[in-house]
């Protein structure tokens, strides 16, 4: 059975029209972007496999072309009509933080940074650079580590924002665990970073920590300054 022969509310697409985005499973809507099956299997079937493969729709972000082409039915052309959705997606988050004050335009800083790390199942360090009017230049992860930890280089933080040609920088990471308290490590990077960026005139304007679905700043809650 082809998703051709499904009643018509239960196909992705005529769903999508009828009800919204939000009514759609993540499976159904990446089946939106793989289009059409293989064989007996449907689209959504495919889908499927690829986010049990990948673990979960974050990991798509990561996914390598390999990763598709172990499913079969999948190929190039699958994989670049995902990652074509996720850089839109990402890019129409980014856009109010490239136009506007980051700083001054938080909510939408605070979301596009959920959206790039809350549902990651292992800590990533994140660095928005921005130019002298605070807006947004660059945006790219910058380390990757463990489920509960993820090491920071100063040196190489500046070293990004020396190729950024940044005047300031907001980073973010995650708590996988969902426990958004900032850790000691993560107040103690903070400071060095702080320390490290002044000696070239950048400045460390925030870092923001993501958990369980929300945003927590460290400069708002005092830990940018030694005790």
């Amino acid at each position: 059975m082809t998703i051709k022969d499904w009643p018509l509310d239960e196909r992705p697409r005529e769903k999508l029209l009828a009800k919204g985005a939000e009514a759609l499973s993540d499976a159904e809507l990446l089946a939106i972007l793989l289009r059409s099956g293989y064989a007996k299997q449907t689209a959504v079937d495919l889908a499927r496999q690829l986010l049990a493969a990948c673990g979960g729709v974050a990991g798509l972000r990561q996914a390598r072309y390999q990763d598709f082409s172990r499913i079969k039915g999948l190929g190039i052309s699958h994989f670049v009509a995902v990652q074509a959705g996720i850089a839109l997606a990402n890019r129409a988050l980014l856009s109010p933080i490239k136009k506007r004050h980051a700083v001054d335009n938080i909510a939408a800083t605070r979301a596009f940074l959920l959206s790039q790390l809350n549902f990651e199942v292992r800590e990533v360090f994140w660095g928005l650079f921005l130019d002298s009017q605070y807006r947004v230049i660059a945006s790219q992860a910058l380390f990757y580590g463990t489920l509960n930890q993820a090491s920071v280089y100063p040196r190489e933080v500046l070293n990004a924002c020396l190729h950024h040609h940044a005047a300031a920088l907001i980073v973010a990471h995650n708590h996988p665990s969902g426990i958004l308290s900032p850790s000691q490590a993560d107040i103690d990077i903070t400071l060095q970073l702080r320390q490290a960026l002044a000696l070239v005139d950048i400045k460390l304007l925030d870092h923001i920590v993501v958990a369980g679905g929300k945003t927590l700043s460290l400069a708002e809650t005092g830990h940018f300054y030694p005790s």
